[in-house]
């Protein structure tokens, strides 16, 4: 049984690209849609598409290379845990990485990435770092 599916799916991701697999399939849920959505918008993955099953969801994902064939991802890491969440304040979750990193947070106005949550004043629970 798994506990952590939004881990797992980081860990994926990480995997694929350290393979440098175009593709990687993900499970689905409305979280983690959001978070790959969050990825591609900031240009993290190349796209993404939710494939039905039945009635199971799955998300299959593109991954992004550079011109050296090396991943555009260069940490993903995720920081809330199950034993163990964190929370920040919208004036804290301004900046990450000086603007060169994006924290993907939940909040009460849906998963958003840090620099929106900062626009709209709210402030929530840290899902995962990227940059």
């Amino acid at each position: 049984m798994m506990t952590d599916i939004i881990a797992d799916s980081l860990t994926r991701i990480r995997n694929a690209a350290n393979r440098r697999l175009d593709v990687t399939t993900l499970l689905h849920s409305n979280t983690i849609e959001a978070t790959v959505s969050i990825l591609v918008d900031k240009g993290y993955l190349e796209s993404y598409k939710v494939k039905e099953d039945g009635v199971k969801k799955t998300i299959k994902v593109v991954l992004k290379y550079d011109n050296n064939g090396h991943s555009v991802i260069n940490e993903l890491k995720k920081i809330s845990k199950p034993g163990r969440r964190v929370y920040q304040a919208a004036a804290d979750i301004r900046f990450f990485k000086n603007g060169y990193g994006t924290l993907v947070v939940s909040t009460n106005k849906g998963v958003i990435a840090n620099d929106d949550a900062f626009r709209q004043k709210v402030g929530g629970e840290v899902i995962c770092s990227i940059w």
